[in-house]
């Protein structure tokens, strides 16, 4: 029987400090849950000392997401560790991982600590969580480049105090496979009563090698495996956990192990992620990436035709890509759109939300011929989590061209008042944006704007994301329409109406 490997996702945590990501309460709830039925064994759901925004989602994650171990990041110290069980009390598996660094590097710049200082904190520290929890994870921050046999000492410490998993991080991406293998075998070798924890990795990518680092660990020991969806991270991001995953199940004869992820979830993990980041997928990302199972060179589709094995390790479907068997359009019914739902991973949606969606459905059939899958995913995830909808968009009009100032006027609710407001711009977007702030009467810093078309074709689904910031805070907002205006629009109110929900109504007095 092969090995048992354990998948520990820290999208929520690792994964939300990549920069201009900022997710919600219910974004988060719903990015567990549907890590839950991906299959993680483990999730990071936040840092719970960071601020009562991450506290109060990984205590929500801890009361509502069941049959999954859910574990707060503290530092090595009472307070953080504290407010690390207050967060995870309530869960069915709680989890605290506490860490402190181990380099040279950083005791001396950062922690401006001895290797007797540490391994005193470490072990007081383990051994405190203990009292809480009989599950503690102990991370050595900067394990890469920490001298091995400090690293070994520091690790006997953590386990004579109870730590039940000792991770490895290569926190800042400085390994190289071969030297990360060997680091685990070594600490297999020589750290007493390693065998009765798991030993867990923690890669990141900064020079592209998370992922090869994490599988040569994996080969020589480790047995918890600590990754992202679609590599999300610090910098250059963390191990991509698809990648992982497919790795394992694509090379079985070569790594001979198991895991419990369900991978005809990936690609619905990946695009829900996606479109609540608002972090898109580089369209050569392995796995999920748009161009992964596309096949442009002639010699590669003759191949494909006439085996698919010529050029595919791996089926579309083993991630979760379903083939667009049955066209839905305008005259389809709300069975077979709900089938389709079932058949993209949308099984949990409750009925009010399949209905909205069955409604932007028709009203897009009604303008395209054929709705694709992906135009299906994109509707969904439109609107995937419930914020509050302060501004509803009424109508607009905008006017543009050569030697012309662009201008538009645009409309919105705003309880049973309708408010309008033109204004002028660089372009018809600029313009509209200008005139949506006039109506709300705040005004925001533009960040980042992204377009992309869901499909092919002239009337493709365009999907807009628009990142916005006021006092310091950033916030995403997202909307898909065959019309790249109307869709830039429902963007930017959008992420507005995210805005007023996390800062609160009184900004729209200000």
């Amino acid at each position: 029987m092969s090995k048992r490997i354990k998948i520990f996702d820290t999208t929520l945590r690792d994964g939300e400090q990549t920069p201009g990501v900022n997710l919600n309460v219910q974004e988060k709830l719903e990015i567990a849950k549907q890590l839950q039925k991906l299959g993680v064994d483990i999730m990071e759901a936040g840092f719970a000392i960071a601020s009562p925004g991450d506290f109060e989602a990984i205590a929500t994650i801890a009361r509502e997401v069941k049959g999954v171990v859910v574990a707060s990041l503290a530092r090595a110290v009472e307070k953080d560790i504290d407010r690390a069980w207050e967060a995870v009390k309530e869960a069915e598996n709680p989890r605290i991982h506490t860490f402190i660094a181990t380099s040279d590097i950083h005791m001396k710049y950062k922690l401006k600590m001895t290797e007797e200082q540490v391994l005193e904190r470490v072990a007081a520290m383990v051994k405190y969580a203990g009292k809480y929890c009989s599950d503690v994870e102990f991370s050595a921050e900067d394990a890469s480049r920490t001298r091995p046999e400090f690293l070994y000492r520091v690790m006997e410490e953590a386990i004579k105090a109870g730590a039940t998993v000792i991770n490895i991080p290569d926190t800042v991406g400085y390994a190289v496979p071969e030297e990360f293998g060997r680091l685990i075998r070594g600490i297999r070798e020589n750290v007493r009563g390693v065998e009765k924890v798991d030993i867990s990795v923690h890669c990141h990518n900064d020079l592209g090698l998370a992922v090869a680092n994490t599988l040569e660990a994996m080969r020589n020991g480790a047995t918890q495996l600590e990754c992202t969806v679609n590599g999300l991270g610090e910098r250059a991001g963390n191990a991509s956990l698809e990648e992982i995953v497919m790795g394992i199940n694509t090379r079985k004869d070569f790594y001979g192990v198991s895991h419990g992820i369900n991978t005809s979830q990936i690609y619905r993990t990946s695009k829900l992620v996606s479109g609540l980041t608002g972090v898109s997928v580089q369209p050569n990302k392995a796995i999920v990436g748009a161009n992964a199972f596309t096949h442009e060179s002639g010699i590669h589709q003759h191949g494909v035709l006439s085996e698919k094995s010529t050029y595919e390790i791996m089926t579309p479907e083993s991630i979760g890509l379903s083939t667009n068997r049955m066209p839905l359009g305008k005259l389809s019914g709300r069975h077979a759109f709900e089938e389709r739902l079932k058949e993209l991973g949308y099984n949990g949606l409750a009925p009010a939300k399949i209905q909205q969606a069955f409604e932007k459905f028709k009203e897009l059939a009604d303008r395209k011929k054929v709705v694709t899958d992906r135009d299906i995913e994109a509707l969904i995830g439109e609107k995937v989590t419930e914020i509050p909808e302060f501004f509803e968009l009424d109508s607009f009009q905008v006017s543009s061209g050569k030697r012309v100032v662009a201008t538009s006027t645009v409309s919105l609710k705003r309880k049973d008042t309708v408010v309008t407001e033109a204004a002028t711009g660089d372009g018809p977007i600029d313009a509209a944006f200008n005139a949506i702030e006039r109506a709300v009467g705040v005004s925001f810093v533009l960040e980042d704007y992204s377009l992309r078309a869901v499909t092919e074709g002239k009337d493709a689904l365009g999907e807009v994301t628009v990142k916005i910031s006021r006092d310091g805070r950033v916030f995403t907002g997202r909307g898909v329409s065959v019309d790249i205006i109307e869709a830039s629009v429902k963007a930017y109110i959008n992420a507005i109406n995210r805005a007023i929900s996390e800062l609160g109504e009184n900004i729209l007095l200000q």
